[in-house]
């Protein structure tokens, strides 16, 4: 058993889902969406390294020392799967370690909408997923190729630093590769998938300028590519691909995106009243109106499009938070502060309030009315 494992299993025993270590610092665990010490322990210099080495190949933990990051997946035979991610901070070496769903929940287990069943049968083109730090994304992306995998006959090649979910054998064939185990980077790993006759390319995440560029590559071979972004919302996801590139080309990438992009998915995790979390949704289907749009460097009017194309699945973060404010699923607190358009939130409920107010005064009157009548002859 590594030394860590004490660590992790304590977190489990306490519904953690992240454990903090760092040295000069007790260790920590997030659970509940809060920070709590998990014990009064002081973690030395040498006993994070002990630790942190204990689940470490020699090569990979000479990576580490060398670059001052390094990310991995670690697994507890039987128990768990954890994706840790080594750093160095002002006191020296730290970790953090998420625990990894024992199993790929499905579509309807995680309710997501119906729409990405469709999106999960197109054959090429983009399709991303974003949202900030632990809003889900992987958990998403797993469904859909579990989806893919229990429904279609397809070569699906996963590109992931590390690898989170691991596929068992059904319909499709499933090769995962690893940066840093099977490859030095992403953008070498894409290049081998490039000619390994692929359907399907799902790159982990699109951080660097030349995975953006090869993952869009991909898409216009006529491969289908599922991408991860740090982004909230699709106008910002179009954006921030665009921004990725030098001035003097991101025209050209505004015309490539504009054909090539399918569905841009946003999730974030918001706590459900009265325990738990719930993810709200924002999607953003490829339209010739949105075509344009992107085309045109007018992303800033992509929102409007999502709210008038219902009919094609779309929704807007804003409308998921409202829409579940109003069934009483989230906080009011929450729905302003999670708002992609705080202020135009503000007014929404303010409405809303207002609406609420003059339908309780038409129900009170009406009870007072009937009160009033005189009963009737006798």
């Amino acid at each position: 058993m590594a030394l860590l494992d004490t660590y992790l299993k304590q977190m489990l025993e306490n519904d953690g889902s992240d454990l903090h270590l760092s040295v000069g610092s007790v260790p920590k665990i997030r659970a509940s969406a809060r920070i709590t010490p998990l014990s009064d322990e002081i973690i030395t210099a040498s006993r994070m390294a002990e630790l942190l080495q204990s689940i470490t190949r020699p090569q990979r933990w000479e990576d580490y020392l060398q670059n001052h990051d390094l990310d991995l997946a670690y697994e507890i035979s039987g128990l768990a799967r954890f994706r840790g991610s080594f750093f160095y901070n002002h006191w020296g070496q730290a970790a953090v370690f998420r625990q990894i769903p024992a199993e790929i929940l499905s579509f309807d287990t995680l309710k997501l909408p119906e729409v990405l069943k469709d999106v999960c049968a197109y054959k090429e083109g983009l399709v991303l997923v974003t949202g900030p730090t632990g809003s889900g994304k992987s958990t998403t992306l797993a469904a859909m190729m579990d989806y893919i995998n229990e429904n279609f006959q397809k070569h699906i090649i996963t590109v992931e630093d590390p690898i989170e979910f691991v596929h068992p054998k059904k319909k499709s064939v499933i090769v995962h590769r690893e940066v840093g185990e099977h490859s030095h980077s992403f953008s070498n790993a894409l290049r081998g998938a490039m000619r390994a006759d692929p359907d399907i390319v799902l790159v982990g995440e699109m951080r660097e300028l030349e995975t953006i560029k090869l993952a869009l590559s991909c898409a216009s071979m006529g491969m289908l590519v599922f991408g991860t972004l740090h982004t909230t919302g699709a106008a910002k996801t179009v954006d921030r691909i665009v921004n990725a590139f030098p001035m003097q080309q991101q025209e050209t990438i505004r015309i490539q995106l504009s054909t090539v992009l399918q569905c841009v998915i946003s999730q974030i995790l918001v706590k459900r009243l009265p325990k738990g979390r719930v993810a709200i949704h924002d999607i953003m289907m490829m339209t010739p109106s949105i075509s344009a749009l992107i085309r045109d460097n007018k992303t800033f009017r992509i929102p409007s499009d999502q709210q008038t194309g219902q009919k094609y699945g779309m929704v807007t973060l804003d409308d998921g938070l409202f829409n579940f404010y109003g069934k009483g699923v989230v906080s009011r607190e929450d729905c302003v502060n999670k708002a992609q358009d705080y202020t135009g939130m503000l007014m929404r409920l303010k409405e809303w309030d207002e609406q609420q107010a003059a339908l309780q005064a038409e129900q009170l009157a009406a009870v007072g009315a009937h009160a009033t009548q005189p009963p009737p002859a006798g």
